[in-house]
């Protein structure tokens, strides 16, 4: 089993083909958008293949140390103007085949109109410790 790290960008990917911004949708659009995501990972939660996923808020703030006694430096916030990434979800699938496919699925999540979004999901593999081998000569 590998792990997957499926990206929701809201800003910064390749638009999607139904690209109206979730703001511009109704109550019901949304509720719809919602409770596919939610029927999507309890399908996967019964395979065994949901790891974990969680909506983000569109306010963020980039932190980074900067030195020994003194506060981290923080810039933003950038809700307007940076990348926006609004969820992720985490897979822990037999093959990256089958990571593709589930992202292609949840790409389909309905948007505007009820139709789906195919929106663009970033696939990213966990790291994971290179294999080891010993010499046994």
């Amino acid at each position: 089993m590998a792990k997957y790290l499926l990206l929701k960008h809201y800003r910064g990917a390749p638009a999607a083909v139904n690209d109206v911004p979730m703001d511009k949708w109704t109550p019901e659009e949304i509720t719809a958008h919602i409770q596919y995501m939610n029927d999507f990972a309890r399908r996967l939660e019964g395979t065994g293949e949901f790891v974990d996923g969680q909506a983000l808020s569109p306010e963020g703030t980039f932190v980074r140390y900067d030195g020994e006694g003194r506060p981290p430096v923080t810039d933003g916030p950038f809700a307007e103007t940076k990348d926006l990434i609004a969820g992720w979800m985490v897979i822990d699938v037999d093959s990256y085949e089958r990571a593709v496919a589930l992202a292609g699925e949840l790409s389909a999540a309905p948007g505007a109109g009820g139709r789906p979004i195919h929106e663009w999901l970033e696939l990213r593999p966990f790291l994971t410790e290179p294999e080891t081998t010993t010499d046994c000569h």
